[in-house]
C-alpha cells in the first residue's frame, strides 16, 4: 500500500515558527533537534469540514510528550491552534486534510546530543495536506514483523516521539513481503499494534485490542473504544497472541490517517470470511459520523 500524491499538494504551504513557507522552501535549521537526533514530538490531525476531531486530546499529548522530554518554551495549546488556523487559512483546506505537527527541542548553537546545546526554546512545524483516509477499504493484508515494539524499559511509547526507525524497518519488511503493512509484537511476543496503526480484533460479537504497554495511546484507539461501550459493543484491553489474530472473526485498524481500515489476511491466514466483516463496518460507521460531528473548529 502506497499513498497516492496529490497534485492538490504542489503549492502547498507549511509553518515554521511563525512563517509560512512553500513547499520547496528549505525552513529547518540543520542544527535543530529534530535533524541532529530526531529529539521531537509530533501529532497526527484530521480535518472535517473546518473542524478538527479529538484536537485537544492531541495537544494534550503532544504536551505531555515535550514535558517528557523536558523540552523548555513548550507552546500553549491556544497557541498551536492559531498556527494550524494560519495553515490551513493559508492552503485554503477545510475537509479530507491531514496535519502533522512536529515540536522540536529546537535549535543548538552547535552540533551535539546534549540538550543544554539548546537555549532558544521549541520549534513547531505545521504541514497540512490535502490527504483523505490513506488505506484501502476493501481489506489489508499484514505480515508479522521480526521487528518489536520497545516497552518502557527501552523507550517509553507514552512519549509520542519521532524516533521512528522501528515502525520504518518494520514497513520495509512489509513492503519486501507484497504486504500493506507490518504486525508487529512487543517484547513479550504479544500483537502490540502495526508499523502505523492499532489493532482491534473481533470475537464472538466482542473486540479486543492490545494494552498500550508497547505502543502509543491512540485518540482514535480511544473513541472506538468509548463509542463501543455507548453502543453496548462489548470490548477489552489485554494481551493478545498472534494465533487469535490469525483466527478472529474480522481485525481492524484505527488510526487518523487511516480512520478504520479492515484487515483481511495476516501472514498468508484469511482473516474470517476473507472481507471487510458487519462489525469493521459499523464501527467505521459510528467513528465517521462522530468525528464529523464533533471536531473543535479552526477554519
Amino acid at each position: 500500500m502506497l499513498q497516492r500524491y496529490d497534485e492538490r499538494n504542489a503549492d502547498i504551504r507549511y509553518w515554521v515558527d511563525g512563517v509560512l513557507r512553500h513547499r520547496d522552501e528549505p525552513g529547518i535549521s540543520p542544527f535543530d533537534s529534530v535533524v541532529q537526533g530526531g529529539d521531537a514530538v509530533w501529532e497526527g490531525l484530521r480535518l472535517y469540514e473546518g473542524r478538527i476531531f479529538g484536537l485537544d486530546a492531541h495537544l494534550e499529548r503532544l504536551r505531555r510528550s515535550a514535558t517528557a522530554l523536558g523540552f523548555a518554551g513548550i507552546p500553549s495549546p491556544a497557541e498551536v491552534t492559531a498556527a494550524v488556523a494560519e495553515t490551513l487559512r493559508a492552503n485554503d483546506m477545510r475537509d479530507n486534510v491531514h496535519i502533522r505537527l512536529t515540536l522540536t527541542r529546537g535549535v543548538k548553537v552547535t552540533s551535539g546530543m546534549d540538550p543544554r546545546l539548546n537555549q532558544s526554546g521549541c520549534t513547531l512545524i505545521v504541514l497540512a495536506e490535502h490527504k483523505p483516509p490513506v488505506y484501502d477499504t476493501s481489506g489489508l493484508r499484514l505480515i508479522t514483523s521480526s521487528v518489536r515494539r520497545p516497552g518502557p524499559d527501552v523507550l517509553d511509547p507514552k512519549i509520542h516521539h519521532n524516533n521512528l526507525l522501528n515502525s520504518i524497518l518494520a514497513k520495509m519488511e512489509a513492503t519486501v513481503a507484497g504486504a500493506d503493512d507490518a504486525l508487529m509484537l512487543d517484547g513479550r511476543g504479544f500483537v502490540a499494534e502495526t508499523n502505523a496503526t492499532h489493532l482491534f480484533a473481533v470475537h464472538n460479537g466482542s473486540l479486543s485490542t492490545p494494552s498500550t504497554a508497547a505502543c502509543p495511546e491512540g485518540i482514535t484507539r480511544a473513541t472506538v473504544l468509548r463509542l463501543a461501550e455507548a453502543a453496548a459493543i462489548p470490548a477489552a484491553v489485554r494481551d493478545i497472541s498472534l494465533t487469535e489474530m490469525y483466527t478472529a472473526d474480522e481485525v481492524f485498524c484505527t488510526g487518523t490517517m487511516g480512520e478504520i481500515a479492515g484487515v483481511t489476511e495476516i501472514d498468508g491466514r484469511v482473516i474470517g470470511a476473507g472481507e471487510v466483516g458487519p462489525m469493521t463496518g459499523r464501527i467505521a460507521d459510528l467513528y465517521v459520523t462522530h468525528a464529523r460531528a464533533n471536531g473543535t473548529p479552526v477554519v
